[in-house]
């Protein structure tokens, strides 16, 4: 049975080997120069088992176009495997990111068979030939030409044997790895003798050996440049600009050096036997005289950035469960004295005459009784923020409250809400992909500062405290009728996140608030022409018959009350009843004309213009109208609920319809009391023109008369609209029942405002932080001009704005973009290194400054760049500076000078090498074709390469013999 087990595992091997069309002769061009660096690499796997030990079997090949020519050039009777002839090419020796074996051999295809699992190994010397011959009669069976690969011991040594076959030629690979190098092999001449006996020729003048050559240095020593970047100090902010941190802006930049070692590989690509001495004695190789310079930077990893930083610890608040009022202790906005106020004194404070209040708006001020009381429950020092820096952030927040007079103040605070009109550009535009907020708006500050606040000055609860103080700001703006600043004029900006929509609805109740206090007559509202009354239909329809009815409707309802006390909630009937005749709105129009002169119009705007009444023949008045109310999305959000649990039932539709027609019954009323005697058909006729169709008729003398009529949709039975029209009083706007309740809503935003955690908040600004972040690395971005940097910033807001567009993103999504976010920021870090490192500022011919800035872009985007003419070229000097000032080293303790000197047999060895260290790699390629086994054998490609590192020395061998002539 066990001898039938390799068997078994042959024929899998051949399986696969054959699904993956591995059979036959392979073909294909010579490899061009730098292919294996620029050409695309491909694998497929698949798994097979002996016994019970499984093994991956993977193929590893570069992705070519084969011409119809390619396959028919090659196929002479002499021709050689192509993995034969990748042997000996040159053109791609030492590539910079490649499989291992792709740079020991220089193979452009290959299979790998592995055991499955990490942690297992084929140690034993019976296993290794037992899986070495299986592949070699799996080979000899398919005739696969390409090379066959096992890896033996633990999968870090990356040991490999293998074996490649052709018409009458094998290739073996074999290998050697040790930790301590014997001396003979530190030099090219010791690796010549063990390469020339393993091959052992039987021919007396052996073939020219032909020799690649690659030195490798590492500058560590950076010193010279230190990184100047220090976090920024928010204390010393209060003064002024610190540390490149501009208050309200987000910082940006390294903290670390992100380039951590500078690699320059040295190469003599190709040179003949006997050109270079080198041995243990001497060597010509000095890297000065190198014809190939090739630079890779080698990046820290992780350094710690700014930015990242401070979206990191942001978002981290987002998984907080504390609430203010646990994190700062008792609650915040409970009353002085609560616990021994007696309910007695509630009345006394009603009926009490209370000074009349002249505020001046300072936040200093306004804070202190609120501090009286948190102070009372925490220790006086214990606020997380001190005055200073929390006076300086509400005075950023809040520029208007600067000025501490009040006339000063009275001035601006009503031009305060109106910002001016937005940039249109695309970066400005940014919060509704974002649906963050304008970048130029309180709640974007806000979002900046809570999150320099996170990062410098206490945390969470710092971010607590100045929420706190936010919250108090807002109650005081309500109470004495100061407008919020930073906030767009008109309804809230679905396209923004829901806080910023919740102050925008806070500004529209103190708005209204103030005009119905100011009561001015005739006064202009803030409001903005677009939030026009009424719903669609009556602006939109209309806009063609009226232009001037966009200017109708910015008017305010409120501010045309004479004073607070002729506004009412709600009238009784009885009373609606003697004072505007409403048995005329419910009689017939005709009634109605008759007794229409004796009615006295209320709440007129001004005539319309071109319309007259129909019945009475009056001109037709354009009301005074209420605003619709203005609604922020959660609220549309349960409207919308609401309105689908009443059903499709008939009743559930009648209901629907009456609490959809507010609008329209305020509208009606308004319209009836400024239009005595008015029928549906007027209001129609001026409120949704298209509902009233008009055609020319012949009457009955003959002549052409314009009649008109209801649409159909309005002759309906039990219509909407002759149900609310039948039902309308006529009551001016002042005196009815307001659509939008200013003081209730106001309430209802304070109170969400005052229950918000850090982490709710943190959600809900999170999109406005990314938003300024992607503001912050564009910014940079266009310093440098980095064209991957560009890409992948297009990235990061296509991914945003499908991420943000929902209300509760995922939390891996959120990291994700942060991540992204973070690599830019280490890009351009690296760029502003590499271009401090190269002098690229400081270099005056223009012509080189461009050329050294095209290598410092190379250095961040390619895995190796290759030096312009070496090292007599402008960033080689460069380089061969960093060197010898790393070499400049200060005086070094007596006994590590002694071991030095001792130990360096390598700087004893090259006498110039003063100016560079000794290297840390040295690698070789030898490569000859001679015949093996025998004299009269096809002459065969020969290959070793060889690497010596500090911690490891390994020899990859490639040697071919002739399976005929033998």
């Amino acid at each position: 049975m066990p001898f039938s087990l390799p068997n078994r595992f042959i024929s899998k091997i051949e399986e696969v080997l054959n699904d993956w069309k591995l059979i036959g002769v392979s073909s294909g061009r010579p490899l061009e120069k730098g292919v294996f660096t620029t050409g695309t690499w491909e694998e497929k796997s698949d798994e097979i088992s002996f016994a019970d030990f499984k093994f991956s079997v993977t193929h590893h090949y570069l992705v070519q176009e084969l011409s119809d020519k390619d396959g028919k050039e090659e196929l002479g009777e002499d021709a050689l495997p192509l993995p034969m002839q990748d042997l000996l090419c040159m053109n791609n020796d030492f590539p910079p990111r490649a499989h291992c074996l792709v740079r020991w051999y220089g193979l452009r295809e290959f299979v790998v068979i592995a055991p499955a699992a990490n942690n297992d190994a084929v140690v034993s010397e019976s296993k290794c030939n037992l899986l070495l011959s299986s592949i070699s009669i799996a080979l000899g069976n398919t005739g696969c030409q390409v090379p066959l690969f096992v890896q033996i011991h633990q999968k870090w040594r990356r040991m490999y044997v293998g074996e490649c076959q052709g018409p009458g030629v094998r290739t073996d690979f074999e290998m050697v790895h040790l930790r301590k190098v014997p001396s003979q092999y530190t030099h090219l001449s010791g690796l010549l003798d063990i390469f020339k006996t393993k091959i052992g020729c039987p021919l007396t003048p052996l073939p020219p050996v032909s020799m690649a050559i690659r030195l490798t240095y590492v500058l560590q020593d950076w010193q010279q440049y230190f990184w100047p970047q220090q976090p920024p100090d928010i204390d010393a902010l209060v003064g002024g600009e610190v540390g490149g941190l501009e208050f309200g802006k987000l910082p940006f930049g390294a903290c670390e050096d992100p380039i951590s070692e500078l690699h320059l590989a040295t190469t003599w690509p190709h040179l003949a036997e006997g050109i270079i001495v080198d041995n243990d004695v001497y060597s010509d190789l000095d890297p000065l005289q190198a014809p190939q310079w090739s630079v890779r930077v080698r990046k820290a990893d992780n350094p710690q950035c700014l930015l990242g930083d401070f979206l990191t610890e942001f978002f981290k608040l987002c998984r907080r469960k504390e609430s203010t009022d646990e994190i700062l202790g008792r609650p915040a906005f409970e009353e002085e004295g609560r616990e021994v106020a007696d309910i007695t004194h509630a009345l006394s404070k009603l009926t009490e005459p209370a000074p009349v209040p002249i505020p001046k708006l300072s936040v200093t001020n306004m804070v202190h009784s609120a501090k009286k009381k948190i102070r009372k429950h925490r220790g006086v020092d214990e606020s997380p923020l001190n005055n200073d820096v929390l006076n300086t952030i509400l005075l950023f927040l809040f520029p208007d409250a600067a000025d501490k007079l009040a006339d000063g103040f009275e001035n601006r605070a009503s031009t305060s809400a109106g910002n001016n009109p937005p940039p249109e550009n695309e970066d400005y535009n940014l919060f509704s992909q974002f649906k963050s907020a304008p970048s130029d708006s309180l709640t974007y500050k806000l979002a900046l500062c809570l999150c320099m606040i996170n990062f410098y000055h206490g945390g969470v609860k710092g971010v607590a405290h100045l929420w706190q103080e936010f919250v108090l700001e807002m109650r005081y703006r309500w109470e004495n009728n100061y407008l919020i600043p930073g906030l767009a004029n008109g309804s809230p900006d679905l396209r923004c996140c829901l806080l910023h929509q919740k102050l925008q609805m806070l500004n529209c109740c103190i708005e209204r608030k103030k005009a119905r206090d100011e009561g001015k007559r005739g006064s202009v509202s803030d409001r903005s022409p677009g939030g026009a009354s009424g719903d669609g239909a009556k602006g939109g329809d209309h806009s063609g018959d009226n232009p001037d009815k966009e200017k109708e409707f910015g008017k305010s309802w409120e501010s045309w009350s004479d004073s607070e006390e002729e506004y009412f909630e709600c009238l009784s009937d009885t009373e609606d009843l003697k004072g505007n005749g409403q048995e005329n709105g419910k009689k017939g129009a005709k009634e109605g004309s008759k007794e229409a002169v004796n009615l006295k119009p209320e709440g007129r705007l001004h005539p319309h213009g071109k319309l007259m009444l129909l019945h009475p023949g009056e001109p037709l008045y354009v009301p005074i109208t209420q605003e619709p109310a203005p609604m922020t999305e959660d609220l549309l959000e349960e409207q919308s609920e609401v309105l689908a649990k009443l059903g499709t039932s008939a009743e559930g539709a009648h209901l629907r319809a009456r609490m959809q027609s507010a609008c329209l019954l305020s509208d009606m009323e308004s319209f009836k009391a400024a239009n005595p005697g008015c029928c549906l058909e007027d209001f129609v006729r001026w409120y949704s023109p298209r509902d009233y169709i008009e055609e020319e008729v012949v009457d009955e003398k003959g002549n052409k008369v314009i009649k008109g009529e209801l649409s159909a949709r309005m002759k309906i039975p039990s219509n909407m609209w002759v149900e609310a029209w039948e039902t309308a009083k006529p009551v001016p706007a002042r005196r009815q029942k307001r659509l939008f309740d200013d003081t209730r809503e106001a309430e209802k935003v304070l109170h969400y405002l005052a229950v918000q955690k850090p982490a709710d908040l943190a959600r809900h600004l999170l999109p406005c932080i990314i938003h300024a972040a992607v503001l912050k690395v564009k910014d940079e971005e266009a310093l440098e001009d980095i064209s991957s940097v560009k890409k992948i910033i297009k990235q990061i807001i296509s991914h945003s704005s499908k991420v943000l567009r929902f209300p509760s993103p995922e939390d891996k999504k959120l990291e994700e973009i942060i991540a992204q976010i973070m690599s830019v920021e280490a890009i351009i870090a690296r760029a502003r290194s590499l271009k401090a490192k190269f002098g690229v500022e400081k270099c005056e011919n223009e012509e080189e400054k461009e050329d050294l800035q095209r290598f410092v872009n190379s250095l961040l985007e390619q895995p190796e760049v290759s030096v312009v003419g070496a090292g007599r070229g402008p960033a080689g000097s460069i380089i061969h500076k960093l060197f010898v000032n790393a070499q400049r080293v200060p005086a070094v303790p007596p006994l590590e000078e002694e071991l030095r000197r001792s130990g360096s047999q390598e700087e004893r060895r090259q006498g110039v090498q003063s100016e560079f260290p000794p290297p840390t790699g040295r690698e070789v390629i030898l490569r000859t074709s001679v015949p093996r086994p025998a004299p009269y054998s096809k002459a065969l490609p020969q290959r070793m390469y060889s690497v010596l590192t500090r911690e490891d020395f390994r020899l990859a061998g490639a040697f071919s013999a002739d399976t005929t002539f033998f």
